[in-house]
């Protein structure tokens, strides 16, 4: 149904690359300090961006493609604030072995410092190379139902019949979000119930049509990675943005 095997190599050589080197960042004896978006660091660090931002009129962000997701897409580069704005990277910072990496959203005004959950990638991988397998042996994507414009729900039988393919939510504790995949093959994660939960418990003004993930950034330390643009329907409920 869905083939596009060039976008899926090259898509799995960025997430194998970015899960070695998780694994080898992530040694058997982790401290908690490491697993914990502390509100401390992610002040500290927005701190040096902001200092370096005057200093030099840009932000020290890494380069990277320019289709790449937005809140994937500003990762800072602590390379360029060591050791003048900051000893060393957070103690849970990817750079430092930790479970976090910091990115910049609304780079062109306010520029605050997030985190993503970087936890998830184990399970996104491993979907990841389920799906590619299957690809590769029926010619054909694992799809069971559209949910949205060139996004899918996974047919979980096809794959394995066994275990459900989600992830922890990185909002709640005991929340799992599914996993969804683009036209593709890409693998994603469906935020609508973290978005439900956060519609409900905070004040907005969203109106049809505008992305409402920001309430999610505005009101938690960590960005919806591995996402797509969501808005509400006439009924006020998130859906997937056309």
């Amino acid at each position: 149904m869905i083939n596009n095997k060039k976008s899926i190599g090259k898509m799995i050589v960025g997430l194998l690359v970015v899960f070695m080197l998780s694994g080898c960042m992530y040694p058997q004896e982790k401290r908690a300090e490491k697993q914990v978006s502390n509100n401390e660091q992610l002040a500290v660090v927005q701190q040096a961006v902001d200092q370096y931002r005057e200093d030099t009129g840009v932000l020290p962000i890494q380069t990277k493609e320019e289709d790449t997701p937005i809140y994937q897409k500003y990762v800072v580069d602590f390379r360029e604030l060591i050791p003048r704005y900051l000893q060393e990277p957070p103690s849970n910072s990817f750079e430092n072995g930790g479970a976090y990496q910091y990115v910049i959203i609304d780079p062109e005004t306010t520029a605050h410092i997030k985190v993503i959950d970087l936890r998830m990638m184990n399970e996104i991988q491993q979907a990841q190379m389920e799906i590619n397998r299957y690809i590769q042996k029926n010619g054909y994507s694992p799809v069971k139902e559209p949910i949205g414009k060139g996004l899918f729900r996974i047919d979980q039988e096809r794959l394995n019949g066994n275990s459900e393919l989600k992830v922890p939510s990185p909002y709640h504790h005991d929340t799992y979000l599914p996993l969804i995949m683009n036209a593709n093959g890409q693998v994603l994660v469906d935020y609508s119930i973290d978005l439900n939960i956060a519609l409900e418990e905070f004040d907005h003004s969203f109106k049809e049509g505008e992305d409402i993930r920001s309430i999610l950034t505005d009101h938690y330390p960590i960005a919806p990675a591995f996402s797509v643009p969501y808005t509400i329907d006439e009924s006020g409920e998130p859906v997937i943005k056309e």
